[in-house]
């Protein structure tokens, strides 16, 4: 038995990075022999990869809109106070039954206000234990843009009254944590910067892997080919009717166009992409191969999510990115732009996007050159992992 064990806990509302991204790192930690558990509390995921870790799913919650302003059971009824007692009953027991030495929350406290009870009894839960586990909240590179200067100062309190460490899952000299969090100064001493967490890094380090499990590799699908894709599916809609639009009018309209509209897509919208589609054109849901169809691909479009993005620099697609934008949801525009700057995407503005505009940008990036992460550091996970044991190698707060 692992003389360590951690529990990370993850609430994902729409999109499905926070899951993902923490499936990486849970699997590499487990790696090092290791105990990890994943407690979830948003939908289920096909095809998760979680490794060697261990899996807790809550009654899950949702967001239905993208104004984050209210959560719904899995059938779309608004989420009763009873669904929330039992959900928050179930994960402090789970918490207490395992004893972690380690409890690694996702996105909290800069994110997830709308679950804040369940984390903050979650924390003082384990703050209560003897000796106390160690407390991290783990936080990806950008964060969404708050109402008032105000939210930021709760938000660094939070940091502070709670948590020992915070992992930044990205890279200091292509984003700052300070970019999207202004009081970042105030954890300075708390704030770690792991580098990006890549799936391709903890994927191809794991033992026994079998060249091609759980994929489809049919030979010839992606060589050649323009990608489309949606991430998580629940804000792809105008991205993937728009890139229907573009490829009559592209130099590359004869390759075959593939679009993955991602797990969370309506299922009408998906019909109604199929009805649509001409010969030529493929319409999927989801690809467990999805980084090695854009390694064979031509071009790579989709938004500027974290882990498509990801996607593109370890595959070296050559790519377009059209970034979600949507009020305060301003993460994705500014991922895209220090990407742009660098010359390893070509980015369009997602509130402004034509059929035709994205037809140019498809076949610019189509000339151009592949991506380039030189310089950028992707090895999130290997060194979240070393943090993580390094960690818990000097044993429990006391």
């Amino acid at each position: 038995m692992s003389a360590h064990r951690v529990l990370f806990f993850v609430q994902h509302l729409r999109g499905i990075g926070h899951l993902k991204r923490t499936a990486v790192l849970a699997r590499t930690v487990a790696r090092d022999g290791i105990e990890v558990d994943i407690i979830s509390g948003g939908a289920a995921v096909p095809d998760l990869d979680i490794g060697a870790a261990g899996f807790f799913q809550l009654p899950p919650v949702k967001s239905p809109d993208d104004s984050y302003s209210r959560l719904v059971d899995e059938s779309g009824a608004p989420a009763t106070p009873e669904l929330r007692r039992r959900r928050r009953a179930q994960l402090l027991a789970h918490v207490v039954a395992r004893r972690p030495d380690m409890v690694i929350v996702e996105m909290f406290p800069f994110g997830r206000s709308q679950i804040r009870d369940d984390i903050v009894a979650l924390v003082e839960a384990a703050r209560a234990m003897r000796p106390r586990p160690w407390l991290v909240s783990s936080v990806r590179d950008i964060l969404p843009t708050k109402r008032t200067p105000e939210r930021y100062e709760e938000m660094a309190d939070d940091a502070e009254a709670y948590f020992d460490f915070i992992m930044v899952h990205g890279d200091k000299a292509l984003v700052p944590f300070e970019a999207s969090f202004p009081p970042a100064a105030r954890l300075e001493g708390k704030l770690r910067y792991t580098g990006y967490v890549t799936g391709a890094e903890a994927g191809a380090a794991r033992e026994g892997e079998k060249e091609g499990e759980g994929a489809r590799k049919e030979e010839g699908e992606g060589d050649g080919e323009v990608v489309v894709s949606g991430g998580g599916g629940a804000f792809a809609k105008g991205l993937l009717e728009t890139a229907l639009a573009a490829r009559g009018l592209s130099r590359l309209s004869s390759r075959t166009w593939r679009l993955i509209t991602g797990p969370n897509f309506e299922d009408g919208d998906f019909r109604a992409l199929e009805a649509a589609a001409p010969a030529g054109v493929v319409i999927e849901r989801t690809r467990r191969d999805f980084p090695e169809l854009l390694q064979r691909a031509a071009v790579s479009v989709s938004q500027c999510g974290y882990n498509t993005v990801m996607d593109i620099l370890t595959s070296g697609a050559r790519a377009v990115v059209v970034p979600y934008l949507n009020g305060r949801q301003t993460e994705q525009s500014l991922r895209a732009e220090c990407l742009a700057a660098r010359g390893v995407v070509r980015a369009l503005s997602g509130d402004a996007i034509t059929p035709d505009a994205l037809a140019r940008a498809i076949d610019a990036a189509a000339a151009g050159a592949p991506a380039d992460a030189a310089g950028i550091d992707l090895d999130g996970a290997a060194k979240s992992a070393r943090l993580i044991k390094g960690w818990l190698e000097t044993g429990r707060r006391r």
